[in-house]
């Protein structure tokens, strides 16, 4: 549990506690099964909030036996106000075998993870950039379609688009990263640092994706009248993204 104390950016010393005593609950019943243990997401990205963030895990096993599901369905009901959600559970092999049916999934896993304890599969794991590429594709146009539906499905006024576009952007953002990794650009860093930067890494100058990061975060706060301007902008950074990738999917594809 060393890798906690020494992980860059820190991890929350509450976190910490949290894991320690989380895992030290698990290994008992569970230690002949267990292969490795890896902390992904928030906390190992540097954006974890106490009380709003979630502690994510990968459970590495040999045998997801009906007894490992149960403890660790035990422990979630104890560990879930402490924002411990489920871990996901899997084998080696199928880690392996369906990597290219979730390409977008384990990049993001690959790209933030901490190697708790045992050993790290995802270090060996390749994430092809083309099934990868494919389906940050099938997001964006995903992301898109439901953005138009759910302003419809609110009427088109102003709070249910401050409800929709974060929505939307939390879902984006590991699109967006995968799409950077696709085309040699850097994926890393905080949400903040990322879209900063984005209008190098993929061209597209709409700062909108920030102002909408920045309202989730409480640091903007447009006025009622100004929520319809920005969901339109934040449609046409969409379109302007699906237009980018497809003049580069062609760039690649010719190369």
């Amino acid at each position: 549990m060393s890798s906690l104390q020494a992980s860059s950016p820190p991890i929350p010393e509450s976190a910490q506690q949290t894991l320690r005593k989380y895992l030290k609950q698990l290994r008992p019943k569970l230690e002949a099964h267990i292969e490795g243990v890896i902390l992904y997401g928030s906390l190992v990205r540097g954006e974890y909030v106490e009380g709003h963030s979630n502690i994510n895990l990968l459970l590495v096993v040999n045998e997801p036996t009906l007894e490992l599901l149960q403890h660790c369905g035990h422990l979630t009901e104890k560990w879930q106000r402490q924002g411990v959600v489920p871990p996901l559970v899997l084998t080696e092999q199928e880690l392996c075998q369906s990597v290219e049916y979730f390409p977008l999934e384990y990049f993001e896993i690959k790209d933030n993870h901490l190697l708790l304890e045992g050993r790290d599969p995802l270090e060996t794991l390749h994430v092809n950039d083309h099934y990868l590429l494919l389906q940050c594709l099938q997001e964006l146009h995903g992301n898109l379609f439901r953005v138009r539906q759910r302003f419809i499905e609110g009427f088109g006024n102003s709070e249910a688009i401050r409800a929709l576009l974060p929505l939307s952007l939390t879902a984006l953002l590991p699109c967006l990263r995968g799409l950077c990794r696709v085309f040699g650009q850097a994926s890393g860093g905080t949400s903040e640092a990322f879209l900063r930067n984005l209008p190098h890494t993929l061209q597209v100058e709409n700062p909108v994706f920030l102002e909408v990061l920045e309202a989730k975060q409480g640091l903007r706060s447009p006025g009622r009248l100004a929520w319809p301007g920005l969901f339109q902008e934040y449609v046409r950074g969409l379109e302007e993204i699906i237009t980018c990738v497809r003049e580069n999917q062609q760039r690649l594809s010719n190369s």
